[in-house]
This record gives structure tokens, C-alpha cells and sequence, in this order.
């Protein structure tokens, strides 16, 4: 036969508290075959041995003893935050009501008198255990509930944090595409003037041999004089006077273009993006457009008509990206030419910036879904149905909101509304 591996359930310890030795030895005869039993004679023994281990289950407490009483040995159980969950059962020769109504104001699970029933006395004991027992359960429960809130609470916080991080970088695949093109352009024609300023270079240290070669001549010749002159017509030195600085300043401002892309940049992502500071959107907003203008030159034509508006405390990085994120939507709503309106103004509390578009407009049965995650009605691949999400949480993260409204047929139009001043 196979041993049992599961260990039988610990017998419960009650620690019985008389400073009558006939009485401690009664309890003890009555007891033992069911519970392990403590016993103490005093008030201060009480709380060392339910301080100490094995912690007892339940406590039966005699009220009239020497020195610390039963009502104070209570009193210290329940300040005590390692002691106050013990039940404790009074059993004594006070049988006033006064007394009885003090001992469970004290915080007393039961009150029994002397002489007392046994069988009565053994009843209320397993119901008190029990009792304990179920509230242990409950604790531990609650805990560990707490403990899996708060892991997945953890949980939550990375997968929004993964989300953010996924929906970056499609835009950063979105906008790298875009600024490789308008960087790539200015370069293009600065690395064409560089080949054709070497080339110009080559022709006209050809002519400056000659001339050298010329004047080392002794004495120099008419011939030699007329073919050095046929050189310079040849490679076109007049030309080249001219041509020259043009291919300079044309290459000057092709880097100064790429120099102020890569500032918008920096400008657009705003090292310090987790501060709050007083901005400007409207200079938000044209530096998002400056980096969205691959995505909409082709196809889209932006009206600005910007409100007076006041700076407002904001993170300014991130209203950004929401910017970015409105104005992709509204140039991917335009399937072949259209235009894109932004607006702004404010009231006594708030400023808003409105972003319309004059493109295919939105279902009606979409509407209410547009802030899901991973809601989208474009192709696969063209979007990852977090843009919305993210930007209405950024929005709200301000204290704002974003309204919508929609044709189909005639466009969209998001209005975001944020407060002046922080709260």
C-alpha cells in the first residue's frame, strides 16, 4: 500500500488564559484531543506567548486575574497589528450585562460564563475557528487578488507602452520615407554641382599648365600665344567664370535645406518630450507639416487659417504627434486632389485646432469605433489602427478632448480641444 503524501491539516492551537490552576487544568483535559493548547496565568505571559510561535488560533481569556485584567490583555491584542485578528472568547464569573457588552465593545469574538456547558463552550469554539478559518481564507484571497491587480496592472502598462512604441515606429517608417525623399533631392543636385565644379576644375587648371608652360617659354611666341588663347575658348573659361558661383550658392541652399530638415526634426521630437511647457501650437503645427510635406505636396493642398491663440502648458512632442497623426488621415482621405484645412481659435478656457479634409469621409457606423485600438477601415499595411487611440489618450493625458464629424462623400473634419492652463 502506497503512503499518503498528504500531510494531515495542523490541529489548531488555543491558548487558555485563568489564573486558576484547577480551571487551566480542566481546559487542557477537555481540549487536548482536539487542539494543541497554550496556557497563561497572567495578562502580560498572554501576550508574550500570542506574540510568539506557534501563534495561537484562538484565545480564551479569563477577565478577573492579578495585575493586568482581561478587558487591558484585550486592549493590547487589538492595537497590536500581529495579534488583533485572534479571536478571543471571554469565559468568566462576570455575568452583568454591563460587563458583558464592555468585554465585546473591546472587541471580544464571544462571552461565556462561568459555570459554563461544555459541550455549549466546544461548539462555540469550532464556530469561532471556523469563522477565522473563512476569514484567513478571504485575507489570503484578497491578497493574492491584489497581487494579480497589480501584476496585471503591470501587464496593461507594457502592452500600452509596446503599442506606443509599435505605432512610433510605423510612423517613423512612414516619415523616414518622406524626409529620404526630401533630403535626397538637395543632395542629388549638390553631389551633380560637385561633379560638374570638379570637371570645371580639371578644365581650368588645364589652361593654368599652359599659362605656366607659356610663361616659362623664353622667348614666348606668337604660335604659343595664339594656342593657349584657342585653349581657353576651348574649355570656355568665361563660362566657367560665371557658372561657378551659381554652382556654389545652388549647393549652399540644398545643404541649408537638408540643415533645416534635420532641425525640424529635432524641433518636431523636443529632447526634453516628457516636460511640460509653455508652447505655441501654431509653431507645432508648421513644423509638423515642414516633416509631413512629402505626404501631402502631391495631392493635398493645406490652408492655414490660424485664431489668435494663447501659448498653453502642454507636452509639446507629443501634441505633435497627434498633429502628425490628423493630418496623415485627412491626406490618406484624399484619393486623388483635395484639400486639407487646419483652423484654430479659443474660448475663455480652451483652444482648439480643427483639421478638415475634403476627402472620401467616414461610414456612420464607423464613427463611434474610430479610438479602438486597432480599429482602422485603410488596407492592410496602411495603418495599424493606433494612431486614433493614441492621440485621443495623449489628448486626454492634457485634460482635452477630440470631437469628429463626417460625410461621406464630402470629408472630415477632428477638432481637438485643450485647456489653457494645466490643472
Amino acid at each position: 500500500m502506497e503512503p499518503d503524501n498528504q500531510s494531515a491539516e495542523p490541529m489548531p492551537t488555543i491558548l487558555v488564559v485563568d489564573d486558576d490552576f484547577f480551571n487551566l487544568s480542566v481546559f487542557k483535559q477537555c481540549l487536548t484531543p482536539d487542539y494543541e493548547i497554550l496556557t497563561a496565568t497572567s495578562g502580560e505571559l498572554t501576550l508574550q506567548l500570542a506574540n510568539g510561535a506557534p501563534k495561537p488560533d484562538l484565545i480564551l481569556l479569563d477577565v478577573m486575574m492579578p495585575g493586568m485584567d482581561g478587558y487591558e490583555t484585550l486592549s493590547h491584542l487589538k492595537t497590536n497589528p500581529h495579534t488583533q485578528d485572534i479571536p478571543v472568547i471571554f469565559v468568566t464569573g462576570l455575568s452583568s450585562d454591563i460587563d458583558e457588552e464592555r468585554g465585546l465593545q473591546l472587541g471580544a469574538a464571544d462571552y461565556i460564563y462561568k459555570p459554563y456547558h461544555l459541550s455549549i463552550l466546544l461548539a462555540r469554539i469550532r464556530t469561532q475557528l471556523e469563522l477565522k478559518k473563512a476569514r484567513d481564507w478571504l485575507k489570503n484571497q484578497n491578497a493574492f487578488l491584489e497581487a494579480e491587480l497589480e501584476r496585471r496592472h503591470q501587464e496593461n502598462q507594457q502592452v500600452h507602452l509596446q503599442l506606443l512604441q509599435s505605432e512610433k515606429l510605423a510612423a517613423i517608417g512612414q516619415l523616414a520615407a518622406g524626409i529620404a525623399h526630401e533630403i535626397n533631392n538637395p543632395i542629388g543636385f549638390v553631389n551633380s554641382n560637385l561633379n560638374t565644379l570638379n570637371a570645371y576644375l580639371c578644365d581650368i587648371f588645364t589652361v593654368l599648365d599652359a599659362d605656366d608652360a607659356l610663361i616659362a617659354g623664353s622667348p614666348i611666341t606668337p604660335d604659343a600665344l595664339q594656342k593657349l588663347l584657342e585653349l581657353k575658348q576651348q574649355k570656355n573659361i568665361d563660362y566657367l567664370r560665371s557658372d561657378i558661383p551659381e554652382l556654389i550658392a545652388e549647393s549652399q541652399e540644398g545643404l541649408s535645406r537638408v540643415r533645416n530638415i534635420i532641425q525640424d526634426l529635432k524641433d518636431f521630437s523636443h529632447a526634453k518630450s516628457n516636460d511640460w511647457e509653455l508652447s505655441d501650437l501654431h509653431k507645432g503645427i508648421d513644423l509638423t507639416l515642414n516633416i509631413i510635406c512629402n505626404e501631402l505636396k502631391y495631392h493635398c493642398t493645406v490652408h492655414k487659417e490660424y485664431g489668435d491663440i494663447p501659448k498653453i502648458v502642454c507636452l509639446p512632442s507629443q501634441l505633435n504627434q497627434v498633429f502628425m497623426n490628423l493630418l496623415i488621415n485627412a491626406a490618406q482621405a484624399i484619393e486623388t486632389k483635395g484639400d486639407i484645412t487646419i483652423r484654430t481659435g479659443h474660448n475663455a478656457k480652451e483652444v482648439w485646432v480643427e483639421i478638415s479634409d475634403n476627402g472620401k469621409g467616414i461610414d456612420p457606423e464607423h464613427l463611434t469605433h474610430l479610438f479602438e485600438p486597432f480599429f482602422t477601415t485603410k488596407p492592410i499595411g496602411k495603418g495599424t489602427g493606433l494612431g486614433l487611440s493614441i492621440s485621443q489618450n495623449i489628448v486626454c493625458k492634457h485634460g482635452g478632448r477630440i470631437e469628429v464629424s463626417s460625410k461621406v462623400g464630402l470629408g472630415s473634419t477632428f477638432q481637438v480641444w485643450l485647456p489653457i492652463r494645466r490643472e
